[in-house]
């Protein structure tokens, strides 16, 4: 992983190019067939709602308040970044990397579903409340459904109508993760083009908004552990509510918040990656461990 986000940021001009050319199906392309994959072990029937997802919800609903006014004696700026990091909907990656730390799979799927549709009814009040444009549901829903919806539909229609296929597919899962890798090297390229090119802001100002992300990030993963803990799945827990869709939070803050606002998740994008990167390497080390013994 840390190979990866290297390369990313050293060819970044060649990702914002190659996304260019595929009209921004790339990155979509790359996060609807990891799902596919990892949808592929899931039973509907498997999946079920519990307290721990009404925890989830409540930390990052009120998280977002208590983010905003936290930081609005540093600037209305800082104030919108901070919160975009809070509200952003549970990353659709996370159900990969939660799969791999041990998570219970149906878990995470989940609150995929119910987070991202309380995000898409809650999110356009407090957008249109403290940013600078109206937001609807609808804009959201557009946003989250179909690289949510599609994925999960296409990967029970081939269990249902193909089950040696689905089979095979949840044997391999662990493609997901290379199909994740990948899209990762774009989401850094692209991350490391919008920070290079954004030279009319306040260097002082995207630093703290830097900071802010990382404070805010180390918490939501901190708090998601122990949240998923006490229901017996802690990794769950840390990636529900501590690896965020950037992508979407960044495009938010364009939209309908300050712009600069936006350098608080892109910065996110780094963060996350990072403690996902140490996550795994402490996994595969306890497992590594585990043979040996």
């Amino acid at each position: 992983m840390p190979l990866g986000m290297l390369t990313g940021a050293l060819f970044c001009r060649e990702m914002e190019w190659l996304e260019g050319v595929t009209d921004g199906w790339l990155t979509p392309l790359f996060i609807g067939s990891m799902l596919f994959v990892t949808f592929c072990r899931v039973e509907v029937r498997q999946i079920k709602f519990s307290m721990l997802h009404l925890w989830l919800l409540l930390f990052q609903s009120v998280g977002c308040f208590v983010a905003y006014y936290a930081l609005l004696p540093f600037g209305e700026v800082v104030a919108q970044g901070g919160m975009i990091c809070v509200l952003a909907p549970v990353a659709m990656a996370a159900v990969v990397i939660g799969g791999m730390l041990g998570a219970k799979v149906e878990t995470m799927v989940a609150y995929s579903l119910l987070g991202n549709l309380a995000v898409s009814i809650f999110a356009p009040m407090l957008l249109s409340a403290y940013g600078s444009g109206e937001c609807s549901v609808l804009e959201i829903l557009q946003r989250v459904a179909p690289m949510l919806i599609m994925p999960f539909v296409l990967a029970q229609l081939c269990r249902y109508f193909t089950p040696a296929v689905g089979v095979w597919v949840a044997k391999h899962s662990q493609i997901s993760f290379y199909i994740w890798l990948m899209s990762l090297i774009v989401i850094i390229g692209r991350t490391t083009c919008f920070i290079i090119d954004h030279t009319e802001a306040d260097r002082g100002t995207e630093l703290l908004l830097a900071a802010v992300s990382l404070v805010i990030c180390l918490m939501q993963f901190i708090t998601g552990r122990a949240l998923g803990r006490r229901y017996g799945d802690a990794a769950a827990g840390g990636q529900s509510l501590g690896q965020k869709n950037t992508v979407m939070a960044v495009w938010m803050s364009q939209s309908f918040l300050d712009p600069l606002s936006s350098v608080a998740p892109t910065a996110y994008i780094v963060w996350q990656n990072i403690v996902n990167s140490y996550q795994l390497y402490r996994a595969g080390s306890r497992a590594n461990s585990k043979k040996v013994s």
